[in-house]
């Protein structure tokens, strides 16, 4: 018999008889406002949720939030809200497509389940606790969060999303988190683990790591690089794994997780390498010169040594070479040299002679050239989508055909040399670190003043009280998850205090639209010309 909504455990929210770690999430969670009914307008659970997200001002403040560089109001770039749109739409596609074969139909449903409006929800969420200025933001609250808060769990964009969902937003019906089904909290549960000590076995265990779960080359000792779970949401993700615990492996993403994942991908592939056409970033000539190079001097360049092929760095072709050689080593599951090189080929034809051949210059051929570019790539990669029963350590159930997952490698490959590891990006990146660093510290600072202290936005002051029971809880109920940056016990109330201050101002910073951590300081610093009043709460 087909389960219904009310027996179907990916519909169970937070709490719902039979769960098993819900009552002790709601024991921790204090809101100290009114429950409120459910204002859902739809009757589908997962339709639900993905109203709930979109509603959401955690997904409204993406809008803000640089995608690689800031939009300053031209338009012209995608932003984090632009992006989680489009990745939906892919997802969604995706999701439609593998249950349009009824082999494919029913393979998902033995791996856990596949509904479109779950796919679609855990895309729209999967941002969400990207904080100002992106990837930059983040690795910069990381090394705060460690060093100076001594938060072993630091931060991380895909945690912070879980923590938005579960904990932090207070728009769901109990007033904590958004009270989000099973089953959309585990797809959001990208990389599936704490950083350190959850699962048990953890997967930085395994003989082949999955992909996120490695220790950052600059950070050793430190736990996974990529993780989606705080030691404060851990029973929240007990609870979202608990329906798929017999249909996959417990270091993999459920089949939902895998298409946002793979949407995720295919998204960045196209939709950042148009922004940087249509801004003349990505100019003609040096990718074709690298793409080139690499064409005709591969048999050439593979026979270099390693010494060799780094002093000679900058010649065309060889960045392109070390990507073969990363790619062997880390995903030697599916590499391969024929795909590689025909892949390149593709990209050289499709995207340097096609795309980048004519500059863009705001015409309507122009606008039709790009497009062509998007539409042709995105049904392109959707079409290589496949979900397979027992996929590699280092992939998911749902990934790309060998020949579209290679050109997917070789288009992030051009944005990262051609775009990301530009200098004058590096020297804008520099300058928001610094912001973002000051700005922590400020704030902190005036948590510590006490003749200030009450005089602190509202907002921060709850989050303050919100992480202090979560972190009080913990040292009474899970002491063994409550440990320092260094790996010591944390005891005593004034070191928990300490801990819960620190993740309460890293949510604050986190939650802020680039301008909003912009204009903050400047008040903080006196440099604002008038009292400061847009509302940066959320």
């Amino acid at each position: 018999m087909e389960p219904t909504p009310e027996t179907d455990p990916r519909t169970r929210r937070r709490g719902t008889p039979g769960t098993a770690t819900g009552a002790a999430r709601t024991e921790v969670s204090v809101p100290a406002v009114p429950t409120v009914p459910s204002s859902d307008l739809a009757t589908d659970p997962f339709r639900a949720d993905r109203d709930r997200i979109s509603t959401s001002p955690f997904f409204a403040r993406l809008g803000g939030v640089t995608q690689v560089v800031s939009a300053g109001g031209s338009g012209l770039l995608h932003n984090r809200l632009t992006h989680s749109l489009k990745v939906a739409q892919v997802a969604r596609a995706i999701a439609e497509r593998l249950l349009a074969q009824p082999e494919t139909a029913g393979l998902a449903a033995k791996l856990g389940g596949l509904d479109p409006e779950v796919a679609e929800a855990a895309a729209l969420a999967h941002d969400l606790g990207h904080p100002p200025f992106g990837h930059l933001g983040e690795r910069v609250l990381d090394r705060i969060a460690r060093h100076r808060f001594g938060l072993a769990d630091g931060f991380e964009g895909n945690a912070q999303t879980f923590r938005i969902l579960t904990t932090t937003d207070v728009r769901g019906p109990s007033a904590v988190g958004l009270d989000l089904t099973a089953a959309v909290r585990a797809a959001v549960l990208k990389y599936p683990w704490a950083r350190l000590h959850y699962p048990d076995p953890h997967p930085s265990g395994l003989p082949v790591l999955p992909r996120g779960a490695g220790e950052p080359e600059d950070a050793p000792g430190t736990g996974s690089g990529k993780f989606s779970a705080y030691s404060t949401e851990l029973d929240d993700f007990a609870e979202a794994r608990a329906p798929f615990a017999d249909r996959i492996e417990w270091w993999q993403q459920t089949v939902e997780a895998s298409v946002m994942d793979t949407a995720d991908d295919i998204a960045y592939a196209i939709h950042d390498l148009q922004d940087f056409h249509r801004i003349g970033v990505l100019q003609h000539a040096p990718v074709a010169a690298e793409l080139g190079g690499w064409l005709r001097h591969a048999v050439e360049l593979a026979g270099l040594d390693e010494r060799t092929l780094l002093a000679e760095g900058g010649g065309p072709g060889r960045s392109l070479e070390r990507l073969r050689r990363r790619l062997h080593a880390k995903d030697s599951w599916i590499v391969d040299d024929e795909a590689f090189a025909s892949a390149v080929a593709v990209v050289r034809a499709e995207l340097v002679d096609g795309l980048l051949g004519s500059a863009f210059d705001g015409s309507i051929e122009s606008e039709q050239a790009l497009a062509a570019f998007s539409a042709r790539w995105t049904s392109r990669l959707v079409g290589g989508v496949l979900l397979v029963s027992s996929p590699p350590t280092r992939s998911g159930h749902v990934a790309l055909s060998p020949a579209q997952w290679h050109e997917v490698q070789v288009l992030k490959f051009v944005h990262r040399r051609f775009v990301l590891l530009r200098p004058d990006l590096a020297l804008h990146q520099r300058g928001q670190a610094s912001l973002v660093s000051t700005l922590v510290d400020a704030l902190d600072a005036w948590l510590a003043d006490r003749d200030e202290a009450y005089r602190l936005p509202r907002r921060l002051r709850d989050l303050v009280e919100l992480a202090h029971t979560e972190y009080s809880d913990l040292a009474g109920r899970a002491p063994e998850l409550l440990v320092g940056a260094t790996g010591e016990p944390v005891r005593g109330a004034d070191a928990v205090h300490g801990l819960a201050r620190g993740r309460a101002v890293i949510d604050f910073v986190s939650s802020l639209t680039d301008k909003q951590a912009v204009s903050l300081l400047d008040a903080l610093s006196g440099r604002a010309s008038q009292p400061w009043s847009e509302s940066f709460v959320l």
